[in-house]
């Protein structure tokens, strides 16, 4: 039998000024669009934008 899609799904945020990634999951249901975040980057010590990758 066929497993049931689960809700979380693992995503990759890369970062929009470096070439930094996070991996971390995020929710189907509560967020079905493409995420956007503020995190550090500590190749370049600052804020900086991560967009989710597909």
């Amino acid at each position: 039998m066929a497993k049931k899609k689960g809700i979380r799904i693992p995503i990759v945020l890369k970062s929009v000024e470096g070439s930094h990634t996070y991996h971390t999951q995020k929710s189907r249901r509560n967020n079905p669009a493409r995420m956007e975040l503020r995190k550090y980057n500590p190749k370049l010590r600052k804020h900086v934008l991560y967009r989710e990758e597909r």
